[in-house]
């Protein structure tokens, strides 16, 4: 597994989360919820929707939040 980058962000649709576990001691598990999102005047940068659970929603993204590298994504 790989850590997000700006290369698998545009394709990866499953998402595992490095250090936070579910009860049942696996990863926290998050998928795409639509399109990643890039700027042209802010080459590199991307935010990512993604699901969790029934009804949880953010951003998985490495500008505001800079959260990309605490997910690894799933093949």
């Amino acid at each position: 597994m790989a850590t997000v980058t700006t290369e698998t962000a545009m394709s990866a649709s499953r998402f595992e989360h490095i250090s936070a576990k579910n009860g049942d001691g696996t990863p926290v598990r998050a998928r795409r919820n639509g399109k990643t999102k890039t700027w042209k005047t802010r080459p590199g940068l991307f935010s990512i929707p993604v699901k969790y659970g029934l009804k949880s929603y953010f951003y998985i993204d490495n500008h505001e939040y800079q959260n990309a590298g605490d997910w690894n994504v799933v093949e």
